[in-house]
């Protein structure tokens, strides 16, 4: 089968376009024959290695993960022995931790895998796992966000922050999002009631305070995102690029959970699980037509590299989809 793989770390230029055996098939596994995935600062970070301390999880010297994409929509090809939720044939979405859909076959747990909603595509089905995982568990359980609350989403047109700005919305709050010129229309679109273009206006400057903070971007201190909270606040932090190449933003987080112990204000530092609750849930929102996926960009499978290349530069407006 036709696969993308990295061999060593590095930037998007590593990724080579090869033919590897088909996979084989765990008990409690299913093979999707992939037809879409996407890619998310996880698979950057599988990619690059960065930070270096992510290298005793991800391999010390090369990549345990030599196939990225976490994200997957296909068709079910073949099941485990202890498999009952699917069939062969089966449209389902999910994602997977060790990755592997940047190819045409993919192992992946049962567990980590729902039916494709109903009237979905396989790019629409494909964009929304990780990122919707992260924005939903991210307000619905690290915030609490409830009815009423005022959120601000950081980053609310890259792929973690158009679910968010409707999550919240589902969740009864009221939304702002802060984006730059260009995606303002953007984020109105999907449900934001307030809308902040960072390059006029600074959300830190304690004007307007607000119940809770998903910081999407990282790109403000958050001793200035606490100005913008209200005295019992949550500030949760959903970004991972790495400020430092060893440690990325654990030191700046870490003082800022430690301060958190004697302020009102908390902190709250946390990476998304797979359950398929949650992917119920998301796939009840889709077919309720109440989340949607903005697409960026679509790319077919031996432009693999072209998509992390993207997803890199930081602009992308929504998700970055690879076809199979």
């Amino acid at each position: 089968m036709r696969a993308i793989v990295n061999r060593e770390y590095g930037s998007a230029d590593v990724l080579e376009l090869q033919e590897v055996a088909r996979p084989t098939i765990e008990p409690n596994e299913v093979v999707v024959q992939v037809r879409a995935s996407s890619a998310n600062p996880y698979d950057w970070h599988l990619l690059t290695g960065l930070p270096y301390t992510s290298r005793v999880q991800f391999g010390f010297f090369r990549p345990k993960v030599q196939c990225l994409g976490a994200d997957v929509a296909g068709v079910v090809e073949a099941i485990g022995d202890s498999v009952t939720r699917f069939s062969v044939g089966d449209e389902v979405f999910g994602a997977a931790e060790h990755a592997g859909a940047f190819a045409e076959y993919m192992p992946i747990r049962d567990e980590d895998l729902a039916h494709k909603p109903t009237g979905s595509t396989f790019e629409q089905a494909a964009a929304t796992p990780m990122a919707a995982l992260t924005a939903l568990q991210g307000l619905r359980d690290q915030a609490r966000l409830q009815p009423g609350m005022h959120v601000l989403i950081n980053g609310a047109s890259g792929g973690v922050g158009t679910f968010a700005v409707q999550i919240a919305k589902y969740l009864g709050a009221e939304a702002t999002g802060v984006c730059s010129t260009r995606n303002v229309a953007l984020v109105r679109s999907i449900g934001a009631d307030h809308v902040v273009d960072y390059t006029r206006e600074d959300f830190t400057d304690g004007g307007t305070k607000y119940d809770v903070i998903l910081d999407n971007v990282g790109n403000r201190g958050i001793s200035a995102c606490r100005r913008a909270l209200k005295p019992k606040g949550v500030y949760v932090a959903s970004f991972g690029q790495p400020e430092h190449r060893w440690t990325g933003p654990l030191l700046q987080l870490g003082r800022s959970l430690l301060l958190s112990l004697f302020v009102g204000q908390k902190v709250r530092v946390f990476v998304s699980k797979v359950t398929v609750a949650d992917l119920l849930i998301l796939k009840e929102l889709v077919e309720a037509e109440k989340l949607v996926a903005v697409i960026d960009r679509t790319y077919p499978l031996e432009e693999a590299g072209a998509a992390m290349a993207y997803l890199e530069e930081g602009h992308a407006r929504g998700k970055v989809v690879v076809t199979i």
